[in-house]
């Protein structure tokens, strides 16, 4: 018997990535954000979800991509992380997409800069690659030695 994975899925920039369902608390239409002076540069701010203050971190930021053109607001993944809730923004949302373990690949040698540490492996479907995204370093978004629970 096949043992599978689910990802919920998502796009930034030309990339389709995707993060285990299980890590996933909830995905939500754009938020407007509260600026933090002096974050790091990939923190966009704050969310107030439901009372919850929750840091929103632009992936595009994270993997040093420009910014998103047009006028089309990201949207959030929340993710529960090691640290607490934090909300992923975004370009596009995708589906759930359940995959067999047994097709996981490590990541493509191809990926530099921030990609080599922010995928964790790939998935090689029928017409696109699914990068599994290493959640705990995307939200470690004020580089290996800081976490978002010392900020």
């Amino acid at each position: 018997m096949t043992q599978t994975k689910q990802y919920c899925t998502f796009h930034v920039a030309d990339m389709f990535l995707g993060i285990a369902v299980e890590q996933v608390q909830e995905v939500l239409r754009f938020h407007p954000l509260t600026r933090v002076p002096l974050a790091a540069p990939s923190i966009s701010g704050l969310i107030n979800l439901r009372g919850q203050i929750v840091t929103a971190i632009d992936l595009r930021r994270r993997f040093e991509l420009p910014p998103q053109d047009g006028d089309r607001p990201p949207m959030n993944v929340v993710i529960r992380a090691d640290d607490g809730v934090v909300s992923l923004l975004v370009d596009a949302i995708d589906d759930v997409l359940e995959v067999s373990v047994d097709d996981f690949e490590n990541p493509p040698t191809t990926l530099r800069g921030p990609a080599q540490t922010l995928v964790e492996g790939a998935y090689k479907l029928t017409d696109r690659l699914l990068l599994v995204l290493n959640s705990q370093e995307a939200v470690n978004a004020c580089g290996p030695d800081h976490s978002l629970a010392s900020r």
